[in-house]
């Protein structure tokens, strides 16, 4: 229930950070200001024995994290894979939240799966470990199926994690609607819409069966992609909290030491997660949204193997043209077409001007290049960006939020790879692909072939709906009233056939 009662879950925040010895390590990580710091600590300390004291053995800041619940995990997992935002150090202790865990018992795992599945676990297994991995939302186990003897992980949900998961996001909430009164200004980043998207995510990865469905989505999708692999889900013993898939061998995409040893190549691995990723997302339009290094192995051949698919991106086909056009431009240095395509698509208003935009964008596009990627600051370069969207009024764009988190992250993750990568050198070719294949002559003659497919549906109805129009207008008087919506169908009916003759001579030709 969303209401001031989350006021006390905002303040056991901050005083949980203080217990453990967190506050200081996060300020230093955010270069917070001198009176930020005092702020922090004045309300801080005297609500100290308010927060959690965590798990002791952790080091301060996933301590922290860890004891506060499953949402603040997810918001230390992001963090984990930004050295270059929050040093090198923190980044590195934050890393245990991937997929390091406390784990819940073994009973518990296997009670729960004789619930979903109504089978004893030794029907269905013939051996069943111990928790082999654990984070947030759920814990996984290695098994072998009594029938087949394939080798098979076991995922099993947190008990109780719903309950936890709501928890913090009425906590967020009302944090929003905080932030909404005591800064106006705010409003344009639409903190509530953000909590909103953040819940329909959340939710969507608290049953199991929908990742099971979206991990089987993107299999197909990627089947072909070389250097890749989805693990394949055993349906039959899959439900809302117990997901079986095929097991995945390989080293974690984490572990620097363990790929040189085996003998991988750690530069050409950064540059494939990070494209990748860019093609899932602009030329599927569905793509992971939760890369960092726990979801990712590298198999003995060198393929990259995806892990954990309960948080999949899904964009429309408009949206990933504006983003590779936006993309496009920036690699190019064309901060002119960059602006146009903002307002183009509406994500600036039409008040504003396109050309001190264009140059605003220049201010944050041009440190990038002709730099040693080791010197960029992404925190910088972030704050930058914030200042320009907040300059020329943009609000926040609800359906790019993960795809905005995600490049965030995935680039993070091939930094750890490779430090002195150049993530636009890196995308240019998929991009410009992308872009000779969505956007040119072929491109349009496969839009106006499907929209005429669209409008043929209307056909039986055009022959009563055009003799209307036309006897209406030959007799001089008003056309019959008509449906605004079918009239306008009327009319771009009638060139339906000729736009598919027209798709048909383009696509014979491109």
């Amino acid at each position: 229930m969303r209401g001031p009662h989350n006021l006390l879950r905002l303040i056991r925040t901050g005083a949980t950070l203080e217990r453990t010895g967190a506050m200081g390590d996060v300020l230093d990580a955010f270069e917070a200001p001198k009176t930020l710091r005092v702020a922090a600590r004045l309300l801080g300390w005297p609500f100290k024995w308010l927060g959690y004291s965590g798990d002791p053995s952790m080091p301060p800041v996933p301590r922290a994290l860890t004891a506060l619940g499953p949402a603040y995990i997810k918001f230390g997992q992001v963090l984990s894979t930004r050295p270059d935002v929050v040093g090198e150090k923190l980044a590195t202790q934050m890393r245990v939240l991937q997929d390091k865990l406390p784990p819940f018992s073994i009973e518990e795992a296997k009670a729960t799966i004789e619930t979903e599945l109504g089978v004893p676990v030794e029907t269905l297994f013939s051996a069943f470990s111990e928790p082999v991995a654990a984070a947030s939302i759920a814990q996984v186990h290695k098994a072998q199926t009594a029938q087949s003897g394939e080798t098979v992980a076991v995922k099993v949900l947190r008990p109780h994690i719903e309950r936890d998961f709501r928890k913090d996001i009425d906590a967020f909430y009302f944090a929003a609607g905080m932030v909404e009164v005591l800064s106006p200004s705010s409003r344009r980043l639409r903190p509530k819409e953000v909590i909103a998207h953040f819940e329909g995510v959340v939710m969507g990865e608290l049953d199991l069966r929908l990742e099971s469905a979206s991990a089987s989505e993107f299999a197909a999708n990627t089947a072909h992609d070389p250097g890749f692999q989805v693990p394949a889900i055993d349906w039959e013993k899959s439900s809302r909290r117990v997901m079986t898939m095929e097991w995945a061998s390989g080293v974690p995409l984490g572990d620097n030491a363990a790929l040189d040893a085996a003998g991988h190549d750690r530069v050409a691995l950064s540059e494939r997660v990070l494209q990748l990723f860019l093609q899932h997302a602009l030329r599927d339009g569905f793509f992971h949204a939760d890369m960092h290094q726990g979801n990712l192995k590298v198999a003995a051949n060198g393929d990259i193997i995806a892990l954990d698919f309960g948080i999949m991106g899904q964009i429309d086909e408009y949206t990933r043209r504006v983003y590779a056009e936006i993309l496009y431009g920036f690699i190019r240095r064309d901060y002119k077409r960059v602006a146009e395509v903002h307002f183009e698509a509406g994500y600036v208003p039409a008040d504003r001007d396109v050309d001190e935009f264009a140059r605003a964008l220049r201010a944050v596009g041009e440190p990038i290049f002709g730099m040693d990627a080791t010197r960029i600051s992404m925190g910088r370069l972030l704050n930058y960006l914030f200042e320009v969207t907040e300059r020329f009024g943009m609000q926040t764009r609800t359906e790019l939020i993960l795809l905005q988190r995600t490049m965030v992250v995935v680039e993070g993750v091939a930094r750890s790879l490779n430090p002195r990568m150049n993530i636009w050198n890196v995308a240019r070719p998929i991009v410009e692909e992308y872009i000779k294949t969505s956007i040119g002559p072929r491109a349009f003659a496969r839009d106006l072939g499907k929209t005429a497919v669209v409008l043929a549906r209307f056909g039986p109805r055009l022959p009563k709906l055009m003799e209307q129009v036309l006897i209406a207008q030959a007799q001089d008087r008003p056309a019959p009233r008509v449906n605004k919506t079918r009239l306008a169908a009327t009319w771009l009916s009638v060139g339906a056939a000729g736009g598919v003759a027209l798709s048909l001579i383009l696509g014979a030709f491109l």
